[in-house]
C-alpha cells in the first residue's frame, strides 16, 4: 500500500506540483498544474510508486500493462516489470488513438491500463477503447495522479499514487484569463501566443 505522506514527500523533492496558469490537455484552464513526468526522471521513484500500485493489482490476474505515449509509456513500463507481465503502449496517429508497432492485445488478456495523470480521463478512456475492442478485458486502471479526486469513473477498479483536486475553469469561464496578468502556459512549452 502507498503511503500518502510518502506520496507527498516524492511529489515535492521531484519538484511535480507547478503553480500559474496553464492550458490542460482536456482544454481546460488552472492555476495549478502536476508535471509528474518529473517523477519519472528518478527512477528509484517510479519504481517505488511502480511497487506501491503493482500491489493493489497483485491478484487481478494482470496479462499486459498498456498506457498511452507519452505520459503513459514508462510506469506502463514499470508496472509491468513489477508485475512480471507483457508491456505496451498506445499512441496516437493522424489524431487517433491506436495500437501500432506490431503490439497486439491477445483475444481475453486482463489488460491494466497505466498512466501519469488523469484529469478528464479522455486519453485512458482511449485506451480502454481500443482494447477491447482487440479483444481484451479492462482488469483496471493505474495511475501516478488523480487530479479528478476520484471523480473520473471507468466502470473498472481504479488505483492512484496520489489523488488530489486541482481547481480548472472551462477556458471562456477561467477567473486567472479575466485577471489577464498571468500569462497562459502549455506545460512543456512557453507562454502561448496571446491572439
Amino acid at each position: 500500500m502507498l503511503d500518502r505522506e510518502r506520496v507527498l514527500e516524492i511529489l515535492r523533492e521531484s519538484e511535480v506540483l507547478l503553480e500559474g496558469h496553464f492550458l490542460l490537455t482536456s482544454g481546460r484552464h488552472s492555476n495549478q498544474y502536476m508535471q509528474c513526468a518529473k517523477i519519472l526522471q528518478y527512477p528509484h521513484f517510479a519504481e517505488e510508486l511502480a511497487v506501491g500500485l503493482a500491489e493493489e493489482f497483485k491478484d487481478d490476474q494482470i496479462d499486459v500493462v498498456i498506457g498511452p505515449a507519452m505520459g503513459g509509456i514508462l510506469i506502463a513500463y514499470e508496472l509491468a516489470r513489477q508485475l512480471k507481465v507483457k508491456n505496451m503502449f498506445a499512441e496516437r496517429e493522424n489524431g487517433k488513438m491506436t495500437i501500432r508497432r506490431g503490439f497486439q492485445v491477445p483475444k481475453g488478456a486482463r489488460v491494466l491500463v497505466a498512466e501519469d495523470v488523469i484529469t478528464t480521463g479522455g486519453s485512458v478512456q482511449e485506451v480502454i477503447d481500443i482494447v477491447k475492442e482487440q479483444g481484451g478485458e479492462i482488469a483496471g486502471v493505474a495511475v501516478l495522479v488523480d487530479r479528478s479526486n476520484g471523480k473520473v469513473d471507468f466502470g473498472v477498479k481504479l488505483r492512484a499514487a496520489f489523488t488530489a483536486e486541482v481547481v480548472s475553469y472551462e477556458a471562456e469561464n477561467c477567473p486567472i484569463c479575466k485577471e489577464g496578468n498571468i500569462p497562459l502556459m502549455k506545460p512543456g512549452s512557453r507562454a502561448l501566443p496571446t491572439t
